[in-house]
């Protein structure tokens, strides 16, 4: 894993985000020594160039507002994001977080260390992917279940039976139409008011007092 990291660093496209001077262009050298591809602009741009990897940016107070839009906000895609910063303060520390910077490099910037401070950004970075990919993937999970619930208990009212032949009702129509349970749930849900509608009026009073009582 960590061997796979440090190769990884070589096919990175980096951009650097800071006024041009000499530390600019030694922070380009160090980052080409590595072989990553580096481009140079500022400030920062209007969008992120297509295929950047990784982004080294002076914090600036205030901040660039493409920098809050573009990197303030939690994404999978999100490229890793390196700080550069020449001293410390409430407002530098504070743009350290709004913008979700993974390491920090401080000025002025010196050969040794950029390479270290690449593998810790990167790391972070893609530890912060595997976690927001779970996270995704649990609140999926939880939309389903819920999805679910909602077509068993509109089945339940509306067909008097117990959430155990409810939930059979949705598998079986699941398996014979060959889709998912979710499917089928959705479209139990988008039918409940046809379902409503057809009901004679002593069920559905009837369905009305169960749903107050529970």
């Amino acid at each position: 894993m960590s061997g796979d990291l440090i190769d990884g660093l070589r096919d990175l496209n980096v951009l650097v985000v800071q006024p041009h001077d000499g530390s600019t262009e030694e922070l380009l050298k160090q980052i080409g020594r590595i072989g990553c591809n580096a481009t140079a602009v500022w400030p920062f741009p209007q969008s992120i160039p297509d295929g950047t990897d990784m982004i080294f940016m002076e914090i600036t107070h205030p901040l660039d507002a493409n920098a809050v839009r573009l990197l303030g906000v939690e994404s999978v895609d999100a490229p890793t994001v390196v700080g550069i910063i020449a001293y410390e303060n409430p407002s530098v520390l504070k743009g350290i977080i709004d913008l979700k910077i993974d390491t920090v490099l401080a000025k002025p910037i010196r050969p040794f260390g950029v390479l270290s401070h690449m593998l810790m950004a990167r790391s972070v970075c893609l530890a912060r992917r595997r976690d927001e990919e779970e996270l995704q993937k649990l609140r999926r999970k939880i939309q389903a279940i819920q999805k679910i619930a909602d077509a068993k208990f509109i089945l339940m009212r509306h067909h008097s039976i117990n959430e155990t032949e409810a939930y059979k009702i949705i598998r079986s129509q699941a398996m014979a139409k060959r889709t998912s349970t979710l499917e089928i749930a959705q479209s139990v849900i988008n039918a409940e008011s046809i379902l409503s509608g057809m009901a004679p009026h002593d069920l559905t009073a009837r369905m009305q007092s169960q749903t107050d009582e529970d």
